[in-house]
């Protein structure tokens, strides 16, 4: 259950968050904690979590005699969860979300190759599983279904990798599903090639093919680079 001071530090940190992510508040910015306290009408402590929070994001930068002053986008832990949910959420929408999907088309075939060769029986079942899941929510306009095995199944694929840098990747790579979704940047109906390709990905993995489960991940990421050309460009 969420109380009401937990709601107030949500409250300031989305706004805030957001508003340093879009821009709103240009890098060198000086923001004062007495004002911001008075701008959201709350204590200063609910400020202070919420300044320490996105300092550990890297966002601001607090110092005594100074303020919190807002970093430039360099300094940001741009793999953040929530800093890539704020940025989806901005007006730089599109080339956030090919950022990342390059992102993805670098790191996701190689990880689907390892993952031919480390994957458990329980994860190539799990794969599978997955796959058929995003089929059968393929259609009739189910996304947000579809939307809950499509994350799980690319979270097997980083997970089975054997590689923990490419697993820690796994949230990164639900943001940018979520988002996606979320802003309208996919089609009605998920694209049955691509739904196909992830299909045949567990297959490959299941039958240790590193080659082939490579390539069809590739081209899974080429599609959806192709797919923000028409819904984002």
């Amino acid at each position: 259950m969420t109380t009401p001071a937990q709601g107030l530090h949500s409250h300031v940190l989305a706004t805030l968050g957001l508003a340093i992510t879009a821009g709103e508040y240009p890098p060198g910015t000086v923001l004062r904690t007495d004002e911001l306290a008075q701008r959201f009408d709350v204590s200063r402590t609910v400020v202070r979590e919420v300044v320490r929070v996105l300092e550990s994001m890297h966002l601001v930068e607090s110092r005594r005699r100074v303020g919190v002053t807002v970093l430039p986008t360099a300094s940001w832990n741009v793999y953040d969860p929530q800093v890539i949910r704020w940025r989806l959420a901005g007006a730089d929408r599109p080339r956030q979300l090919r950022s990342l999907t390059v992102l993805r088309s670098a790191v996701e075939p190689v990880a689907a190759g390892l993952a031919a060769h480390n994957a458990t029986p329980d994860q190539c079942r799990e794969l599978t599983e997955q796959a058929l899941g995003m089929v059968a929510t393929s259609r009739g306009r189910r996304l947000e279904e579809y939307l809950v095995h499509d994350i799980a199944f690319h979270r097997v694929v980083l997970n089975a990798s054997g590689n923990e840098m490419f697993a820690r990747l796994g949230d990164v790579v639900a943001e940018v599903l979520t988002g996606r979704t979320h802003h309208h940047v996919m089609f009605e109906d998920p694209d049955p090639a691509a739904v196909t390709l992830h299909v045949q990905v567990a297959e490959a993995v299941r039958e240790r093919d590193a080659a082939r489960a490579e390539e069809l991940t590739r081209q899974i990421a080429v599609g959806a680079l192709q797919e923000l050309d028409v819904l984002a460009p």
